[in-house]
């Protein structure tokens, strides 16, 4: 009934991994298992399936993270495994891109009833159909090798992992991004940021702009994204390639 339908399990439980594993190949399932984003991602390398069933609460990346992660990249099934109580997180799931969800513990039979129903929904769609862009996908914003997500203030490697950034490295990112091409002065960026708490001199702006252009420039000792205007301030040019 499956028709040979590929399914990747992303879950760091082993026995929960191993026992959804030869549930699924017990009914004609080709499955592939994984206990986590990097595994996930060597797995996809390999074949990409047609669903994914992915565990909300992973150690490392969450759940979440790789579901955008496979929704901005692949056309396939999503399937939230989740063990939160709260209905917020599963709301945020089925936001980025998640087809449906499956709440811990459960039943076998209701998960293999879902996994059908996604299953059929990804293969009624029409050959070579991208799949549809998140409603908020207005809110990322490219950032040479890395994308800012204006909505969770969060920065977003490539391969989708979250890059930490502090309040106030947010805030200057979010401002140099809405002004390209402009040059800012330290006093501009502090009454931008609305840290006014700040002396136009403070060093310490400075030092917040080199450790930005450690995490978003190729080569953050000859910047490229951020640059110094001598005697001026910055100037965020944005990559063109």
């Amino acid at each position: 009934m499956s028709g040979e339908a590929r399914v990747l399990i992303v879950e760091d439980d082993p026995q929960v991994r191993e026992m959804l594993g030869e549930y699924l190949d017990s009914h004609g399932f080709e499955v592939a298992l994984a206990d986590g984003g990097e595994a996930m991602r060597a797995a996809l390398a390999r074949a990409v399936p047609d669903v994914v069933l992915l565990d909300l609460g992973l150690p490392r990346e969450d759940g979440l993270a790789l579901a955008r992660y496979l929704r901005e990249r692949y056309t396939l099934g999503i399937i939230m495994i989740t063990a939160a109580a709260d209905v917020v997180d599963r709301i945020v799931g089925l936001e980025v891109g998640a087809d449906d969800y499956v709440p811990k513990p459960f039943d076998l039979r209701e998960l293999l009833a879902r996994l059908k129903s996604v299953l059929r929904r990804c293969r009624n769609a029409p050959p070579g159909a991208a799949p549809p862009p998140p409603a908020d996908a207005g809110r990322y914003v490219p950032l040479g090798r890395c994308r800012l997500d204006l909505a969770a203030h969060r920065l977003l490697a490539a391969d989708g992992a979250e890059i930490p950034l502090t309040t106030m490295e947010f805030d200057l990112l979010k401002v140099f991004v809405e002004h390209p091409g402009a040059v800012l002065t330290r006093d501009r960026l502090l009454t931008l940021t609305r840290n006014r708490d700040w002396e136009p001199f403070d060093r310490s702006i400075d030092i917040r702009i080199a450790r930005l252009r450690r995490k978003i420039e190729p080569h953050a000792g000859h910047p490229q994204l951020i640059r110094t205007v001598r005697g001026a301030g910055y100037m965020y040019v944005p990559a063109t390639d």
